[in-house]
């Protein structure tokens, strides 16, 4: 059966494609770092669809945290076939000269070395070569990745293009091992993350200036998502999918 670990699975993008992999089979571990009672929501939903599920709490910035996630997941749902690096942080908006030091450390370190922390384990956990059953790694970059967000989050957008590299990468390093690496950019979805940044009208402020004259949906991102996680994208590694509403 297929199971996915999804980082940042309670809320959001996260949440939304937990939702869409139980409903199309998969079982699902839902990482999360606070949110205890929405990881439990969504968990019992995702069961509801007849499937595995576990939550499971990390910090995917703490290395310890990382490998207790995906050895936890593999106890409550099976060997993973898929996982999905969704966890990531923002701060308040504001120009690169106002932030201070702590601010651009916390957003590299949960951002980037989260994303390589969880993208290492996943190759050593898919691999052929090292015993893995194979399978599809999928990063949750941002539209902002290529548009840089100048004056308000330059520092997510420069963490968000290291995931573009890394999917890149990745995928030349796994090709011959079983395993595929993709990465989709968001761009303005209606998620909490706006309010985490001070912008709870953000995605609909902006989202009604895309070519498509309105925010995204999380469910339309998870869409995305399935389908580099599943069979139907198999000839399709390295790549990098903007869901973006044209923007």
């Amino acid at each position: 059966m297929a199971s996915v670990l999804i980082t940042g699975g309670a809320r959001g993008i996260g949440r939304a494609t937990a939702l869409l992999a139980a409903e199309r089979g998969w079982s699902v571990a839902v990482n999360y770092l606070s949110d205890r009672g929405a990881a439990d929501r969504t968990v019992d939903e995702v069961r509801a669809a007849g499937v595995r599920a576990t939550a499971l709490r990390g910090d995917v910035s703490v290395e310890a945290d990382v490998l207790a996630m995906f050895d936890a997941a593999a106890a409550g749902i099976g060997s993973l076939t898929g996982v999905v690096i969704n966890a990531g942080a923002v701060a308040p908006s504001m120009p690169l000269a106002d932030m201070d030091a702590g601010r651009l450390k916390r957003m590299f370190e949960v951002n980037v070395l989260g994303a390589y922390l969880c993208a290492r384990e996943a190759a050593r956990r898919l691999s052929t070569r090292r015993g893995g059953p194979g399978g599809s790694i999928v990063l949750v970059s941002s539209a902002a990745a290529r548009l840089g967000s100048p004056f308000e989050y330059v520092d997510y957008a420069g963490a968000k293009a290291a995931l573009d590299t890394l999917a890149i990468g990745l995928a030349k390093e796994l090709g011959r091992e079983g395993v595929r690496v993709n990465a989709v950019r968001p761009g303005l979805i209606e998620t909490e993350i706006h309010a985490s940044g001070g912008q709870p009208d953000r995605a609909q402020r902006l989202g009604a200036e895309t070519p498509l004259g309105r925010p995204g949906r999380a469910e339309e991102v998870a869409e995305a998502i399935m389908w580099l996680l599943g069979n139907a994208s198999s000839y399709t590694t390295g790549a990098i999918l903007d869901v973006a509403g044209g923007r």
